[in-house]
């Protein structure tokens, strides 16, 4: 019992750090997202600056207009997703702990639902569906453009659609059902990512009207990147002051680890999937990027920049829903539950591995039938192994058997009246155990068995065979006397499984005396 109270800590523990890193990543994508709307902000200003030194001619002052109607509709909705996220952090997540300036209750998962989704489907959720879809409406109306929708339902969403239990449900449900504080956090501020992103698409297309992006490298920052912008008191902060210029007339060729990567608008478009492995004592597994950044210079030879990034990768987890790993039954069905707390809406496993027979049975619910004495379930979500689990497996547990005589159970120290001895059924009874864990698989029958008449150990009459559970032995009854005896001999017991495929037991020879009386 100790063991089982030490290991469910321990899957706690594993828990509350993944809801850790996931509280750093929310903040590392707010950070993307202000980042991306200070670069906005010096778009609208370029667009401004040129329409002013063309002579502020009519037609490019109205796309001025239109570009500072852009910022203030993506800034108005930006702000009321963060009073959303602040009004999570106050009632479901328990207000910021001054201390670390974290969630102080980072698992609470149902105040989110209730507010986000609402106990009659009329929370902050579905107002910002409205919102956010109608924001993309009104860039696409100013800039021409065919951007998605930013909050899809479930029989909409690429992915969501193709999962049966995901496709029905909306978009509250599929982004804030089940899922912690910061978990939501995140969602709520990956949209505010893609609404800056929209934004940025739409100045730029604004700005390539007034010649926006001829300019050359005239803009300056002065910029910091630190290690992490989540600092422990008592602890360093470590990172680089530098200065970048830019300039959006330029289309630079880049690189990353060697390979091509896709530039629009000036920008690099990286995207992959983390590897992890060589995790440290926190579930963390240090990478580094390594790219070239090439563009052409005015005297026309090209000048190349190498740089570096170095980023974490997180450890992924998951818990077997189970107080121990349980052993599983030789060719029967065995259902487990693989469930990720931590990442919430973005947990949709897949299973594989060897010595058995999987099957997806639902988000996160697994069928496995072993075919051998050794089994390895494989779990992966979203392409990523997350890990591989071994298993016992144990052949099914041999029936009993009850032996009936005219319906009656037969007793082998009273016997039975031979003159009623008429009618024999045997039941081949699972083993209750198993019953309880796979009633699926613990359908038992006697298929075969032979019925002899003895007197004196010497056999009597013929003997009668019967093919299945029962069947009519008059004819021994007929000649039946007093301290004679039936002795049953059970050839054959069968078991049919959960898929409805009939095969022998393994149960040998069973043999039994019913005396008469």
């Amino acid at each position: 019992m100790m063991y089982l109270v030490l290991t469910a800590m321990l899957a706690l523990q594993v828990s509350s750090a993944l809801l850790e890193k996931f509280q750093l990543l929310n903040t590392s994508m707010e950070g993307s997202a202000n980042a991306a709307n200070k670069i906005n902000q010096r778009t609208v200003e370029s667009i401004r600056d040129k329409v002013e030194k063309s002579g502020n001619r009519a037609f490019e002052v109205a796309i001025v207009k239109q570009a500072e109607d852009v910022r203030k509709i993506a800034s108005g909705i930006v702000s009321e997703i963060d009073a959303i996220k602040t009004k999570l952090i106050d009632e479901a997540g328990g207000g910021i702990d001054p201390e670390t300036g974290k969630v102080k209750n980072p698992n609470e998962e149902d105040k989110v639902a209730i507010y986000m989704i609402g106990p009659g489907k009329n929370g902050k959720a579905y107002e910002l569906k409205s919102k956010l879809n109608g924001f993309v409406d009104q860039m696409n109306k100013l800039a021409g453009t065919n951007f998605a929708p930013l909050a899809l339902d479930g029989k909409d969403d690429p992915l969501a659609k193709r999962d049966v239990d995901q496709r029905n449900k909306d978009f509250a449900a599929i982004n804030f059902e089940q899922t912690p504080v910061p978990a939501a956090l995140a969602v709520l501020s990956q949209r505010q990512s893609e609404i800056r992103r929209l934004e940025a698409e739409v100045l730029d297309a604004l700005a390539a009207k007034v010649g926006a992006k001829d300019i050359k490298f005239d803009k300056i920052l002065a910029m910091i990147s630190a290690e992490s912008k989540v600092v422990v008191a008592g602890t360093k902060f470590k990172g680089e002051m530098f200065i970048a210029a830019s300039s959006s007339a330029l289309t630079p060729r880049m690189s990353l680890g060697g390979s091509p990567v896709r530039v629009q608008d000036g920008k690099g478009i990286i995207e992959f999937t983390a590897q992890g492995g060589a995790y440290d004592k926190d579930g963390l597994a240090t990478k580094v990027l390594q790219g070239v950044i090439s563009f052409p210079t005015p005297s026309g030879r090209d000048t190349s920049i190498s740089m570096k990034y170095e980023y974490k990768v997180a450890r992924p987890t998951y818990q077997i829903e189970t107080g121990t790993l349980p052993p599983l039954y030789l060719g029967c069905k065995n259902v487990l539950s693989v469930q990720s707390a931590a990442l919430g809406a973005l947990w949709n496993p897949s299973f594989g591995g060897d010595g058995a027979e999987f099957i997806n049975n639902g988000k996160g619910k697994v069928i496995i039938v072993p075919n051998s004495r050794n089994v390895t379930l494989s779990i992966s979500n979203q392409g990523n192994v997350m890990g591989n689990e071994p298993f016992r497996v144990t052949p099914v547990p041999r029936p009993s058997l009850e032996y009936y005589i005219n319906g009656a159970l037969a007793d082998e120290r009273k016997g039975v009246q031979a003159s009623m001895a008429r009618n024999i059924r045997v039941d081949a009874v699972a083993d209750p155990s198993f019953k309880a864990f796979s009633p699926e698989d613990a359908s038992f029958r006697v298929s075969e068995m032979t019925i002899r008449l003895v007197r004196n150990n010497r056999p009597v009459g013929q003997p009668v065979v019967i093919s299945g559970p029962s069947g009519s032995i008059a004819p021994l009854a007929s000649q039946a006397q007093a301290g004679d005896r039936l002795f049953i001999e059970v050839s054959g017991v069968q078991r049919k499984n959960f898929k409805g495929s009939v095969n022998d037991a393994g149960l040998p020879t069973q043999l039994r005396n019913i005396p008469l009386n």
